[in-house]
């Protein structure tokens, strides 16, 4: 969103452009028609509503104006209510001059309809940015070959639980699937729902997280990236193995997973009222501070071994408008937000569970951003989120298709055949 899924976003930052790189060259590029202008406080539109993300923005802009070069005027916007407007800021006549999102083929889509400010400005003067790794450079480069993107962050998502909960009911991380439908029976027969979803409300995205999983451990990374450009089917007999494979382990959800929206299923899974959870780290923002050390996660299990392990590691950060009046001005908060010193202050204000972008800044130092590093680390592969990996138009067919099957899994296939049909549309726009 994965979208939509701003909210999702923000927990771990910076690790997973390391690898991340090579799959996502998608953001084409555009150059502004606008005059710079040095009238007005430079905007910038942030998604980080959460409340520890929003306060380390904050502190964030404060050290940006003490630093007296430039003037910045912070908006922040309900995460989901900033996904759905994203176009129509950037296609407004006066938009924000700086907006948080993602690279790759989101950034792409917004690119080639000439949205996006080039900034190769900012990376060739930025000492700083050259020396982010290659990863991170082509994550950020267009077709074109300009840079639309400054990244700052990254997270993981992962398979997400309280240990002390776990140490309670008496169970343990599982190592492969047959050990993960062992778990969930064992947490069922304790009269707790053993998968959280959060689904429901605003936030259907959170599925594309089951779907994504499923399809990388079945199929391998590069066939979904490959179906989520349009280079396969939807009702293909690989993607119809995700749904089989789906079903084994849909009992074992939390029968309000479509009906509330991941922030509710976050507090029922700190609660102890469903066992664990697929989500980013970016969910710990919206989590007691004094709940974080109790916070554990492991890998989604492995289903076939030979297919090369893959991670979902997203990466966020900035992109500007291609019709600022302030060009000047953007290029100055842009290397602004590349260096360690920004990136650090975001790490203390907000949950301190994200990594940084830059190569010179400190992260947390937690057991479970470390374990998080080497979770990133040792895949083979890593991918985005599914509306990363495609586009935030595409997505929408992913929420209706998944949310129906989870309420419908016989209807698999007329499901699918819809799915496929509904994402043509998109793939011909």
């Amino acid at each position: 969103m994965t979208n939509h899924q701003t909210s999702r976003r923000r927990f771990l930052a910076g690790l997973g452009a390391t690898g991340t790189a090579a799959l996502l060259s998608g953001c084409v590029t555009s150059t502004s028609t606008s005059k710079s202008s040095s009238k007005g406080a430079v905007t910038l539109q942030s998604n980080l509503s959460a409340p520890q993300a929003k306060a380390a923005m904050e502190d964030l802009a404060a050290a940006y104006a003490k630093k007296g070069s430039e003037h910045l005027s912070l908006n922040t916007v309900a995460a989901e209510t900033f996904r759905t407007q994203l176009p129509t800021y950037l296609t407004s006549a006066n938009p924000p001059d700086v907006l948080t999102w993602y690279p790759g083929s989101v950034a792409d889509a917004y690119a080639r309809k000439n949205l996006l400010l080039d900034l190769d400005d900012v990376w060739n003067s930025s000492p700083d940015l050259k020396r982010y790794s290659k990863a991170q450079n082509r994550l950020c480069t267009a077709t074109s070959g300009k840079k639309v993107f400054v990244p700052a962050t990254s997270y993981w998502w992962g398979m997400f639980y309280r240990k002390s909960h776990f140490a309670k009911w008496g169970v343990k991380e599982p190592k492969s699937w047959d050990e993960f439908l062992d778990l969930c029976d064992k947490l069922k027969s304790k009269g707790v729902a053993p998968i959280g979803l959060g689904a429901g409300g605003n936030t259907p995205w959170v599925a594309s997280a089951w779907f994504d999983y499923l399809d990388i451990r079945i199929n391998g990374a590069a066939y979904h990236r490959e179906l989520l450009a349009g280079k396969h089917r939807f009702d293909d007999p690989e993607v119809r193995k995700v749904f089989d494979r789906w079903q084994e382990v849909l009992p074992y959800f939390d029968p309000n997973g479509t009906a509330i929206a991941f922030q509710d299923a976050t507090t029922a899974l700190l609660n102890g009222r469903t066992g664990m959870m697929l989500i980013g780290t970016f969910f710990a923002d919206a989590a007691p501070k004094n709940a974080l050390d109790d916070i554990d996660f492991f890998r989604f299990p492995v289903i076939d071994s030979k297919v090369p392990l893959a991670e979902e590691a997203p990466v966020d950060g900035y992109f500007a408008s291609a019709r600022t009046g302030r060009r000047e001005q953007v290029y100055d908060l842009m290397r602004y937000l590349a260096t360690a010193e920004a990136q650090e202050i975001y790490i203390k204000g907000s949950s301190g569970t994200v990594l940084p972008c830059n190569p010179d800044a400190k992260d947390a130092g937690t057991a479970l951003v470390k374990k998080g590093r080497e979770h990133v680390d040792s895949a083979v592969e890593i991918t985005q989120f599914f509306n990363r990996d495609s586009s935030d138009a595409l997505q929408p067919t992913a929420d209706t298709a998944l949310t129906k099957f989870i309420a419908k899994p016989k209807s698999i296939g007329s499901i699918l055949t819809d799915w496929q049909r509904d994402a043509q549309k998109i793939w011909n726009a």
